[in-house]
C-alpha cells in the first residue's frame, strides 16, 4: 500500500515533535531550572521573576534607607540566582522573664539592617542599626532557596506527625513546631518562624532591602527611633503587588537540584547515614499535598528535613524567636543543595561538611558521636552520600 503524501507528512511531523518532547522531558535538570510541569503561564512568571529576583535597587528606585543587600540575588546568587551567597546578617531578641521571647520589634528588631544609605548615613552620623546592649545576638548566613516551593507545599499535619515534643518514643530526639507571633505554625527561617513561603518572600523585600511592599509599607525605624524626613524620597509602596507575587512565583517554582548518581561508596555511606541517627531529624523524602499547582501537587522530593525545632546543644546557641524556639533550638536544615554550598550551620561557623557534623549537639550528639566512631572508611562513605545532595 502506499501512503499518500497529504498524510505521511504531519504524521512524521507529529512523530518527530512528539520525539522531541519527550527527550527535553527527560533532560536532567539543570541548576537554577524551574520544576517540571509548569504550565506557559507559570513558566513566564518564573522568568519574569527571576527578573525581579535579580533587579539591583537604588536609593532611587526604592534601597533603604536601611538595608541589608540591594537585591534579593545579592544575598541569594552562588552559583545561582537562588543559591546562597556570602553576606551574614544580624538578628536579635530578649529572652524575658517568664519565657517571653521579645523579638525587640519597637526597637528595630529582630533583623538589624547593617547598611545605610547615604542621605541616612549624612542625616544621622551612623552607618548601621544601633542594637540594644541588653539584646542577645545571631549572625545568620543566607540559605538557598532551591526547592522552597515543595517546602510549603507540605501539609501542616505532615509535620505535626513527625513532632514528638516530650520524646514519647524515647529516642532522644524530640522535635517541635514553632510558632510565629499570631500563633500560626512555622516552617521557614532557620528557626522555623514564618509560616507560608508568600510571608518568607514578601517579607524580605522591607527587611533586607528596604523596599516597602503593598502588606508592609512602613520603612520602620532606626533602633526604634523615627526616620528623618526627607531620606526617603519615593512614596509607599515601592514595589507593587504584580512583582511581588512574581519574585514569589520565581521562588516557589524553582526546582530543587537533582541529587547525583550514587557511586557504590555513595550508597553505603546513604545506609549508614540512616543507621547512625542523621535521617531521624534530616528525614531524607517528604511528600507535598494537593496544590493548585500540578507541579508542586503531591509530590515526593528530597527534602532532608523534618521541618521542626531540635535542640542542638549550648555551643550552638545564640536567640529565641517567636512563640516556642528558645535560643538552642534550630528548624533542621533541609539539605536541599548541599553540594553546592560553600557555609555551614546557621552562622556559617563550618567550613565543611564534615565540621558542621561534629559541631552538632544536644538532640544531636548521639549521631554525632556515632559518625565520629565510624571508621575513616565509613566517614568518607557518609560525606560521599551527603556530597550527592
Amino acid at each position: 500500500m502506499i501512503m499518500r503524501r497529504d498524510f505521511l507528512v504531519p504524521m512524521l511531523i507529529a512523530l518527530v515533535a512528539g520525539a522531541a518532547a519527550t527527550a527535553a522531558c527527560k533532560r536532567p535538570l539543570e541548576l537554577g531550572d524551574p520544576l517540571r510541569g509548569l504550565d506557559a503561564d507559570q513558566r513566564s512568571q518564573f522568568d519574569r521573576g527571576r527578573a525581579v529576583f535579580d533587579q539591583v535597587f537604588t536609593a532611587e528606585t526604592g534601597l533603604g534607607p536601611l538595608f541589608n543587600g540591594t537585591a534579593c540575588a545579592t544575598c541569594h546568587a552562588q552559583p545561582v540566582s537562588g543559591g546562597d551567597g556570602p553576606i551574614s546578617e544580624i538578628h536579635a531578641t530578649v529572652f524575658r522573664a517568664g519565657g517571653f521571647c521579645d523579638p525587640l520589634v519597637e526597637r528595630g528588631g529582630p533583623v538589624y539592617q547593617q547598611q545605610f544609605t547615604q542621605a541616612l548615613r549624612d542625616s544621622l552620623g551612623l552607618s548601621s542599626e544601633p542594637i540594644p546592649a541588653e539584646a542577645a545576638r545571631a549572625t545568620r548566613t543566607t540559605p538557598d532557596v532551591f526547592g522552597f516551593g515543595l517546602l510549603d507545599a507540605v501539609p501542616n499535619a505532615t509535620i505535626m506527625a513527625l513532632a514528638d515534643p516530650d520524646d514519647a518514643d524515647g529516642d532522644g530526639i524530640s522535635g517541635r513546631v514553632n510558632r510565629f507571633f499570631d500563633g500560626r505554625m512555622g516552617r521557614f527561617g532557620r528557626k522555623a518562624l514564618i509560616p507560608t513561603l508568600a510571608e518568607f518572600n514578601e517579607g524580605a523585600f522591607p527587611i533586607e532591602q528596604g523596599v516597602t511592599v503593598p502588606n508592609s509599607q512602613s520603612e520602620g525605624t532606626v533602633g526604634g527611633a523615627p526616620i528623618p524626613p526627607g531620606v526617603d524620597p519615593l512614596p509607599e509602596p515601592e514595589l507593587n503587588a504584580g512583582l511581588v507575587a512574581l519574585t514569589d512565583a520565581f521562588v516557589r517554582f524553582l526546582a530543587p537540584p537533582e541529587p547525583t548518581k550514587l557511586t557504590n561508596e555513595g550508597r553505603r555511606g546513604e545506609q549508614l547515614f540512616t543507621e547512625i541517627g542523621c535521617a531521624s531529624c534530616h528525614i531524607p523524602t517528604l511528600k507535598t499535598g494537593d496544590h493548585p499547582v500540578s507541579a508542586l501537587a503531591n509530590k515526593e522530593f528530597a527534602a532532608f528535613t523534618d521541618l521542626l525545632l531540635h535542640d542542638m546543644g549550648s555551643g550552638l546557641a545564640d536567640i529565641c524567636l517567636g512563640l516556642v524556639a528558645e535560643p538552642s533550638e534550630f528548624r533542621t536544615e533541609p539539605l536541599i543543595g548541599l553540594r553546592f554550598a560553600q557555609r555551614f550551620l546557621h552562622d556559617g561557623r563550618a567550613r565543611t561538611v564534615e565540621e558542621a557534623t561534629v559541631l552538632h549537639g544536644g538532640e544531636a550528639a548521639a549521631s554525632r558521636n556515632a559518625f565520629q566512631a565510624l571508621s575513616e572508611s565509613d566517614r568518607q562513605a557518609v560525606l560521599a552520600y551527603l556530597g550527592s545532595i
